[in-house]
């Protein structure tokens, strides 16, 4: 039996560069794995099955079943039995799906035996996401954001995360087309990111941001409040993760973040509120024989 984690992300910055003529937007953004985690076991097996403990009901389209069927073909695998244990929320930014989907390579590897090269190549057949989340830690991606470069663990850091019950539908494809050339920029805002991740100082919160956050704000029904809900309990700044709804707020250490929430005590509509580490490379993808 194999068990590993799948950790959630955050977006330290997310610009988008402008629409390309394919199409598609040109994004520059640095990801980061985060502590909140799923958990995932795997046994070898005939045929495959996914049992999941947790508010979510896999579909024909599950990246993990994709994931696992992907491997299975370009290895000769006959199946496995697949255990997920869903914590991470699902469809709010934090690229749970994908994290699950990495989870899945990566320890089949580990079953059945596979290379690193061998595994990427099959993350980028799934999503760009997925590429990011067989390292984890921080990374940056460009292009359609399937171009992902490792970067140094950034300096630990405790956030304040809350996840609104609020959702938007086609919610990617929508925040996209809610973007204006206002939202756009030149990406120097995670160039000079990834120089001070690079030189191993604090991330300046000026450095921070999300091009998505004002069309969030515009389509997410109520998500204002909660920004404003996070400023009054004392954080210093709001940010968007991903497409959202996703919020998280830095905090200078464990201790403020913690008081941030304790501040944060007055239920709204069935939100998460968690406080949480920011983790390397090699915290967000262990993986135990049991």
């Amino acid at each position: 039996m194999i068990r590993t984690v799948a950790p959630a992300k955050i977006n330290w910055s997310l610009e988008v560069l402008g629409r390309r003529d394919d199409g598609y937007h040109e994004i520059s953004t640095v990801l980061q794995t985060i502590e909140l985690h799923d958990e995932l076991t795997f046994d070898a097996a005939e045929g495959f099955s996914l049992d999941v403990k947790g508010p979510y009901s896999p579909g024909p389209d599950d990246l993990v079943l994709r994931a696992g069927s992907l491997f299975a073909v370009e290895r000769n695998v006959s199946g496995v039995d697949i255990h997920l244990d869903k914590r991470v929320p699902v469809a709010a930014g934090l690229g749970g799906g994908s994290s699950d989907a990495a989870a899945t390579l990566r320890a089949m590897g580990e079953l059945f035996g596979a290379s690193e090269e061998q595994l990427a190549k099959l993350a980028a057949g799934i999503g760009s996401d997925v590429t990011f989340f067989l390292r984890g830690g921080t990374a940056l991606a460009e292009g359609r954001g399937e171009i992902v470069t490792p970067l140094p663990d950034a300096r630990e850091s405790y956030l304040v995360l809350v996840v609104p019950a609020i959702s938007l539908a086609g919610k990617t494809r929508a925040m996209y087309a809610a973007l204006t050339p206002g939202d756009f920029s030149d990406g120097a805002r995670t160039v000079a990111l990834v120089a001070t991740i690079g030189r191993g100082q604090p991330l300046a919160e000026a450095l921070l941001g999300n091009a998505f956050e004002r069309a969030a704000y515009e389509l997410f029904p109520g998500l204002g409040g909660f920004r404003d809900w996070m400023l009054e309990a004392g954080a210093r700044s709001v940010h968007l993760s991903g497409a959202g709804p996703a919020l998280f707020a830095p905090a200078s250490g464990e201790p403020e973040a913690r008081a941030i929430r304790g501040r944060m005590n007055r239920a709204r509509r069935g939100e998460r509120v968690y406080v949480v580490r920011t983790i390397g490379a090699s915290e967000a993808t262990l993986v135990w024989r049991e």
